[in-house]
């Protein structure tokens, strides 16, 4: 029996309903507009211009760190050090924008005719430096964490949460744990580039929009996030199919990384000083919204507009509770309560599946 162009398209449109329906993220969408409607319609301050441009930008600090989770996510992974990445990036960044940077003296160069100590940024060096200085510490800590775990066999758990506790320290080192809050000759660069604004919007948000525009085609169309996908779905499987199981790991949570180091970066321009406190416990956060967006913490599923979605809606319930009249501790339980949630769709979705 032929099929009719009609019944084609039919069928199509179901699938496309089907599909749509059983994604986590489009019923993480729905949540999210029906509170912000009933926010709107029961409190004075919620559609503001001034609180949705707070709420924006707050929200893109965890956001952009949920991209780079999410991929680590997939691979069946975990990072735990993120938050601590972020302060270690954070003081790097305002140290080396702060003042001179001297390294020496350096006596074992004497017999060359060499002698320290040697100033390379003499009252401050350049925001492009102090960027340059933070995005290659966090992709050298990302590589550490991909060789412990994928080459030398280190469960991610243990790894990122030693160096929850290393990158930390060494922020409070690189500062001698006090507040930086100078940024030398590009002081106000800095400050415009993560607490400006352009047409009305948040710099961040932007930035955020185009690591997600990265991310997604990252994972949708490109070779490397097949792999990402495969080694997620069954790693044993992938390894045997002759995809560089290894390489892509250290990659993934490189990458990770490096979107801390972003965060870092923008975070420090918003606030306009850092201290030691900075990011401190904003790995649970973070993966709270890779998860929530649809994310599954045994690998192989993820999304970039997950990450973003499960990051807005974190950050909706925190305003809200203010706006509320909540007190601020149960912000905890509602995010928490999201996270069961979430994993519990994510069951039903897949015993309808194996039905």
């Amino acid at each position: 029996m032929a099929i009719t162009l009609d019944q084609t398209i039919a069928q199509r449109q179901h699938n496309w309903r089907s599909s749509l329906l059983a994604h986590q993220t489009f019923w993480v969408l729905l949540v999210i507009i029906a509170y912000s409607l009933f926010l709107y319609f029961t409190t004075n301050a919620f559609g503001t211009g001034a609180n949705l441009y707070n709420i924006t930008r707050n929200f893109t600090f965890t956001a952009i760190i949920a991209l780079g989770m999410t991929l680590v996510i997939i691979t069946g992974g975990i990072d735990l050090s993120v938050g601590s990445v972020l302060c270690l990036c954070s003081m790097v960044l305002a140290v080396t924008m702060h003042g001179d940077v001297t390294f020496g003296p350096y006596n074992w160069l004497t017999p060359l005719g060499l002698e320290g100590p040697y100033t390379v940024c003499e009252g401050g060096c350049s925001i492009n430096t102090g960027i340059a200085a933070a995005l290659a510490t966090a992709l050298l800590v990302g590589a550490l964490n991909g060789i412990m775990i994928a080459y030398v066999g280190f469960p991610p758990f243990v790894v990122t949460l030693g160096m929850l506790s290393i990158a930390r320290s060494l922020g409070m080192i690189a500062s001698n744990n006090q507040t930086v809050f100078q940024f030398g000759p590009d002081h106000e660069k800095l400050l415009a580039l993560g607490g400006g604004a352009t047409f009305g919007i948040s710099n961040p948000v932007f930035y955020t929009l185009v690591l997600a525009a990265i991310v997604g085609f990252v994972l949708r169309w490109s070779r490397f996030g097949r792999h990402v996908f495969a080694i997620g779905g069954n790693e044993h499987a992938a390894t045997l199919t002759g995809i560089p199981v290894k390489p892509i790991k250290v990659a993934v949570y490189m990458i990770c990384s490096f979107t801390a180091g972003i965060a870092a970066i923008v975070e420090t321009g918003w606030l306009g000083a850092v201290t030691t406190n900075i990011g401190a416990g904003m790995e649970l956060q973070v993966i709270a919204a890779a998860v929530i967006g649809g994310a599954n913490l045994a690998g192989g599923s993820g999304t970039a507009l997950g990450a973003l979605v499960g990051a807005a809606l974190i950050e909706i319930i925190r305003n809200s509770l203010g706006l509320l009249g909540i007190n601020a501790f149960w912000q905890g339980s509602f995010i928490g309560a999201a996270i069961l949630l979430a994993v519990l769709f994510d069951r039903l979705r897949n015993f309808r599946q194996s039905e």
